[in-house]
């Protein structure tokens, strides 16, 4: 009976002797474990609101690079400068692409193309991030040509990429119009057509930053004279840009006699490039 009770004395002290070791390397996993995974979705929430910070920045400053391009419209030989931050994205000027075409059609007396070629574009590809916004427009709307007074001419926006989303700077045309009496019996009516071109500037594909010079190199002017002699309610402003359609009516004054129908499209070619400090 003695042997007997000092082998069970012996035994559990074996176990409890095995059992501590077995805990603390449970423990120590298990701390592990814990530790890795909190650093893991620590370090994941600071790329997170990198990225999304990056992703501001780069608004910013495409805001600021489509206010500099407007400031130089419409003054030949003007031009200003541009440092433009590095968001860790990626710039790229393309002056042969985004073909606009614009044509009117007002009756079978007034039916024209009267604008068709590339006029360019700035894309900026930026870093991935899941708050990228795709579809919000920072300047601008949706719309391929607009009459409505102070609307913007840029379309600034987010939009999903090849490969990313980007933010795509591209101009579209505006239209004024109004009445200016009569001529030989016939209602004057004036309308004119602001066009933004970009395709002088210089392909450029570049990430980091990137000072760059913007210049308004000439403003062009071409007039169209329509005379019709049946009645004109509206002339339709049509423009495909970068293959998307759309539309404006112009409401036109007609006498008995008809109306005359000038119209100008006003140009302002600019010019980007890499600036040389």
């Amino acid at each position: 009976m003695k042997v007997s009770l000092r082998y069970i004395k012996k035994f559990f002290r074996n176990r409890y002797a095995m059992a501590l070791p077995v805990t603390f390397l449970i423990l120590f996993v298990s701390t592990l474990c814990i530790v890795s995974f909190t650093y893991y979705f620590s370090v994941e929430k600071i790329n997170s609101q990198g990225q999304t910070l990056k992703v501001s920045t780069s608004k910013e400053t495409l805001i600021s690079l489509n206010d500099e391009i407007i400031s130089t419209l419409g003054q030949p030989g003007s031009s200003t400068t541009f440092d433009l931050s590095d968001s860790g994205g990626l710039l790229k000027i393309e002056p042969n692409s985004n073909v606009l075409t614009l044509s009117i059609n007002g009756n079978s007396e007034v039916q024209e193309t009267i604008f068709n070629t590339s006029i360019g574009k700035i894309t900026y590809q930026l870093p991935y991030s899941s708050t990228s916004e795709t579809g919000l427009y920072l300047a601008g709307d949706s719309r391929t040509i607009t009459n409505q007074s102070g609307s913007s001419t840029s379309q600034l926006c987010i939009a999903l990429g090849a490969e990313h989303p980007e933010i795509q700077l591209q101009y579209r045309p505006t239209v004024t119009y109004a009445v200016a009496g009569e001529e030989g019996g016939k209602a004057v009516n004036n309308i004119r057509i602001y066009i933004v071109n970009l395709n002088s500037s210089i392909e450029i594909a570049l990430q980091g930053e990137l000072p760059l010079q913007i210049s308004c190199t000439s403003t062009q002017l071409e007039s169209n004279n329509y005379e019709v002699s049946s009645d004109v309610g509206n002339l339709a402003l049509t423009s495909i840009l970068n293959g998307v359609n759309g539309s404006v009516s112009v409401p036109i004054s007609n006498t008995s006699e008809g109306a005359i129908i000038h119209i100008e499209t006003v140009v302002s070619n600019v010019s980007l490039q890499r600036w040389i400090r």
